[in-house]
């Protein structure tokens, strides 16, 4: 993983390494790479032309980038009838619970407060583009606290950046079952192995054998299962 350490460090443009998001953006609303950029582009935009039923949630915004990027391309589209759900502590990563979820054991993320963005901060960035509207819906506090009980779905698309097991299983086991059939599920972070441990878990737990599509080094992607086209999954 990159360290977070030199986030916020300036340094010498690498086009690869912006392709590949293997850098520390100073003023970009983003941490994603090109790559991941363009998937969430070309996933929402599948979305939309194949009417896979459902909205757009993103859990882990930072900045909020991607979920400005998945409002930009409704707006282009005109679509209306959706909304880009923007979940967040806005407080930065929490201390890990190692008694309950030993693969977080000794992360040290949640020291680092440059990943602590404002929900006043990302409001702003919506409102630089002219995206920030009713379609927008802030979801502000831990996934295990919030998402059980969010009054939402089905989504078409739920993109997780949570970085750590519980913050990826809480995500998981909260929106994964809202999914529409023919939906997609974008994981940000599965190089890092508390991370994939949690995909890998949930989805041998619920057998979902949907192929998983590489994006870059760490970002991957698969489509939930139309029944009868693909391996079936129990949820």
């Amino acid at each position: 993983m990159i360290d977070p350490a030199k986030m916020g460090e300036s340094t010498p443009f690498n086009r690869e390494d912006r392709l590949q998001g293997r850098d520390w953006p100073t003023v970009a609303h983003s941490m994603a790479g090109i790559k991941r950029l363009s998937n969430v582009r070309d996933l929402v935009q599948r979305v939309i032309d194949e009417n896979v039923p459902g909205d757009f949630i993103e859990t882990g915004v930072w900045r909020g980038g991607c979920c400005i990027l998945m409002k930009g391309v409704l707006a282009a589209n005109e679509v209306t009838d959706r909304k880009v759900y923007v979940a967040d502590s806005f407080d930065g990563l929490p201390q890990p619970d190692a008694e309950n979820y030993p693969a977080d054991r000794g992360d040290t993320l949640h020291e680092y407060r440059q990943l602590a963005i404002d929900q006043a901060q990302v409001e702003s960035n919506f409102a630089a583009y002219d995206l920030l509207d009713d379609q927008v819906v802030f979801v502000k506090g831990l996934f295990g606290d919030t998402l059980p009980g969010l009054e939402a779905g089905p989504f078409a698309l739920i993109r997780l950046d949570g970085d750590m097991y519980e913050s990826t299983m809480d995500s998981l086991e909260a929106l994964y079952p809202r999914l529409s059939p023919g939906g997609f599920a974008i994981i940000d972070d599965f190089a890092l192995p508390p991370c994939r441990q949690a995909v890998e878990d949930y989805r041998e737990r619920h057998r979902i054998g949907a192929t998983i599509h590489d994006i870059d080094w760490t970002g991957c992607w698969w489509q939930k299962p139309i029944a009868g086209n693909q391996t079936t999954e129990t949820r």
